[in-house]
């Protein structure tokens, strides 16, 4: 089973995904997200795992807990709406872009405006909170511009923004 269908199943199975019908009293309850029952799903990004805690399909909002092993790095990618990082253990560094060498270190926030555009990495490992108004657009070595899981950004999320 790909990437992508693993992480819906256990989103699915730990109430991490909003409902996709119209509100009715019973979808308005609380969605309780067992943070330490759910498995760490690899990226494909050596070094970055990723625990999903909410994710609308619609929209694009996700909220996920970031793990990066030491020297991990998130390449090239952009920010299509503000980002929200929090880091709960390490630093994250920025390694490139307008923000180069600007270091994130443990209990601090961070928050990038739509169209920042960086790789960021964590010399010793990390662990952030992490939340997106719409996934990042990843830029590849051939040119084509993708998704955290490596699909056609525009095909995948261009509906979600079409200014993206």
């Amino acid at each position: 089973m790909g990437y992508h269908a693993q992480r819906c199943l256990q989103e699915d199975a730990m109430d991490a995904v909003t409902p996709k019908k119209p509100a009715r009293p019973a979808d308005l309850r609380s969605h309780h997200v067992r943070v330490g029952e759910m498995e760490w799903q690899k990226t494909r990004f050596p070094g970055c795992e990723v625990k999903t805690l909410l994710f609308d399909r619609d929209s694009g909002l996700a909220t996920a807990l970031m793990r990066f092993a030491p020297g991990a790095v998130l390449p090239d990618h952009e920010h299509v709406k503000i980002e929200q990082t929090y880091v709960l253990a390490g630093k994250l560094v920025d390694r490139e872009g307008a923000d180069a060498g600007l270091t994130v270190p443990e209990g601090d926030f961070v928050w990038r405006p739509a169209g920042s555009r960086h790789s960021a990495w964590c010399p010793e490992g990390g662990l952030m909170l992490a939340i997106f108004q719409v996934p990042n657009k990843f830029f590849e070595r051939d040119g084509r511009v993708t998704d955290i899981t490596g699909g056609d950004w525009a095909e995948i999320w261009g509906a979600v923004d079409p200014a993206g």
